[in-house]
C-alpha cells in the first residue's frame, strides 16, 4: 500500500516533453528551441524552433518566425509560420507572413495576409516573398 522508497528516493523522469510558458507582460528578445511544447501568452521578438506543438495565446505576440510539428494560433504573429502536421489559426488570430503546413483549419475571424502553402510536401517547398510584395502587403 506504502511505497517502500523515501521522498529523496523517488525517481521523477525526465520530461522532454515539458511545457515551457511565456506569461503574459513578459517580452523576450532571442530565439527559443525547444523539444517539448511551448505556449506563448507575452511577447517573443525572435524565432521559434520546437520539435512539439507551439501554442500563441490570444495575447500573445510573435515577431519573427515559428517552426514546429504543430501550432495553435489565437495572437498576432509578424514572420513565416512552418508547421509539419496541423496549423490551426483560431479567435481573431492574425497572420503577416507566409505559411507552409501539411494540413490547415482556419476560422473565419483569423486575419492572414501573405501566401499559404498546404499539403504533403508542402513544407519543405515553401518559396519566400518577393520583399516588394511584402512590402506592398505591410501598407
Amino acid at each position: 500500500m506504502f511505497s517502500s522508497k523515501s521522498k529523496s528516493e523517488i525517481e521523477i523522469p525526465a520530461s522532454s516533453s515539458g511545457t515551457s510558458l511565456i506569461g503574459a507582460g513578459t517580452i523576450i528578445k532571442g530565439d527559443v528551441i525547444s523539444s517539448g511544447d511551448i505556449r506563448i501568452d507575452g511577447t517573443l521578438k525572435g524565432n521559434i524552433s520546437g520539435s512539439a506543438k507551439v501554442l500563441i495565446g490570444a495575447e500573445g505576440v510573435v515577431e519573427g518566425d515559428i517552426e514546429g510539428q504543430q501550432a495553435d494560433i489565437l495572437g498576432k504573429v509578424s514572420g513565416k509560420i512552418i508547421i509539419k502536421e496541423l496549423l490551426n489559426l483560431r479567435g481573431k488570430a492574425a497572420i503577416k507572413g507566409n505559411i507552409s503546413a501539411g494540413k490547415l483549419q482556419v476560422e473565419p475571424t483569423v486575419s492572414f495576409n501573405g501566401q499559404c502553402h498546404v499539403g504533403e510536401g508542402s513544407v519543405a517547398n515553401v518559396v519566400e516573398m518577393p520583399a516588394d510584395e511584402e512590402h506592398a502587403i505591410a501598407q
